[in-house]
């Protein structure tokens, strides 16, 4: 009886800290609800500090939408999103509030409704679960011009618009344009509705947080990551895998695969992909020495028809080296099959053993692995992949193989380091060398003595 009471105690401690380790490892962005009818939201309808909405309790929350008199519902989904995002990009730029038009609609909207913390998971499959509870009307919106959309206020409808995601791994102005030409998208489409008299209400949410705040393993995740075997259980969705006969011989996974073209259209990838699988790989082609990746999508937005992605990769051996290297040589864009876009890839290259990994690939000369436009074409293109892993040799396991990160060992920040430790080691040498050659006088004057001569020769 004694051993059963002393160990409870230290059974419900171990209960507590897995709950409190998977409490706080809940990824959650942030959700925004409004509507121009009236109590549609209970206002002392509060949640506190620190608690994520689930599923379920998301479901209760959205039932005010379905029954609401005109079903017209908008619903703008960002990439990535976290509610302090709010808070840091509004306060670190003074004037330039990158939510000046959201603050306003909430401000005026007759009903609204503030979560800070919704789960991922049930984020993720809003919008299936959207089309699951009515009989809507799906329009997705693409080219965000407003002026030509059309609704049909006699049958529910539900308007998806895919804001342009913020790219993670450039500087934080970047970000902030992003984030700012979302709220134009948002106060621009709302205020024209508004002025058409169409009743509706809006959700504004994002897929996954941008800023991961009150983690326990933040530390962790500040090392050198390499996308080996131990990471591929944290991947939100599996890869995009390319098979001959029962043997995977392509893997693909990226966060965010996006491109815009002529600086305008807005295409995000991303869940066509790795998602919906809405893409047609047949074309690919896998060998000892050349392997294509060929990702073709129809209709990915309104004014092209198709769209073909290869990525072109060769096995080669080198003698400096005395082991093959696999290399991403080339990313080409096909559009309606005839406009050709292709790009040179630098530092994209790894053991042919290995997988390859890269936080951020694209067109921009801010991407540590650059795609570089080779032809007039490719000039109209800029394309964005974030947590960029690729293998076309040599899988095993039907897996990633140890990743090779384009992230080199000496960063900047250790360059710095090493420089700066350098010359502050030169200054202490140096000033340990002067002391060591300072001398005493080897006489001394004796007040009660003759006077002390020092001859000039001396």
């Amino acid at each position: 009886m004694t051993q059963l009471c002393s160990a409870a105690p230290a059974l419900l401690l171990c209960t507590l800290a897995v709950l409190f380790k998977m409490s706080l490892s809940v990824d959650h962005v942030p959700m925004l609800l409004w509507s121009t009818q009236r109590s549609q939201w209970n206002r002392d309808t509060a949640l506190h500090e620190g608690h994520i909405v689930s599923a379920l309790e998301l479901t209760v929350l959205l039932q005010p939408v379905f029954m609401q008199n005109s079903r017209n519902l908008i619903l703008f989904l960002q990439h990535t999103l976290s509610i302090d995002d709010f808070t840091y990009l509004s306060e670190s730029y003074g004037n330039k509030n990158p939510f000046k038009n959201i603050q306003e609609i909430l401000q005026s909207s007759p009903s609204s409704l503030v979560l800070p913390a919704v789960d991922c998971e049930a984020t993720r499959y809003l919008l299936s679960f959207l089309q699951e509870s009515g009989d809507w009307k799906l329009t997705n919106i693409t080219n965000l011009d407003v002026s030509q959309l059309k609704v049909n206020t006699s049958k529910p409808n539900l308007l998806v618009v895919q804001l342009q995601p913020p790219v993670s791994g450039l500087n934080e102005i970047s970000t902030l344009e992003a984030i700012t030409e979302n709220d134009k998208i948002i106060g621009r489409l709302t205020m024209d509705l508004q002025e058409r008299g169409i009743n509706f209400a809006v959700i504004y949410t994002a897929v996954r947080p941008s800023r991961i705040s009150r983690r326990t393993d933040v530390v962790g995740e500040l090392r050198r990551q390499l996308m080996a075997t131990e990471e591929e259980g944290s991947l939100s969705y599996p890869p995009l895998n390319v098979t001959t006969g029962n043997d995977i011989c392509i893997l693909f996974y990226a966060s965010n695969f996006s491109l815009k073209a002529n600086s305008s259209v807005f295409i995000d990838l991303t869940n066509a992909t790795f998602v919906t699988h809405n893409v047609d790989i047949s074309s690919s082609e896998c060998s000892d020495i050349n392997t294509t990746l060929s990702l073709k999508y129809t209709k990915p937005v309104n004014g092209i028809s198709s769209l073909e992605i290869r990525f072109l990769m060769t096995n080669n051996f080198y003698g400096g080296s005395a082991r093959n290297w696999s290399t991403l040589d080339s990313v080409e864009i096909v559009q309606d099959g005839e406009k050709f876009a292709k790009f040179n890839v630098s530092v994209i290259s790894a053991p042919a053993e290995y997988s390859f990994h890269c936080q951020l690939v694209g067109t921009s000369n801010l991407c540590p692995a650059r795609l570089i436009p080779s032809n007039n074409e490719a000039k109209n293109w800029d394309v964005f992949i974030s947590r960029l892993q690729i293998q076309g040799f040599n899988i095993e396991n039907n897996q990633f193989s140890y990743a090779s990160d384009c992230t080199g060992f000496f960063t900047p920040g250790i360059w710095m380091g090493l420089v700066t430790s350098i010359v502050l080691l030169w200054i202490l040498a140096y000033g340990i060398h002067m002391i060591m050659q300072l001398t005493t006088n080897n006489r001394f004057d004796d007040p009660k003595g003759p006077a002390l001569s020092v001859p000039q020769t001396e």
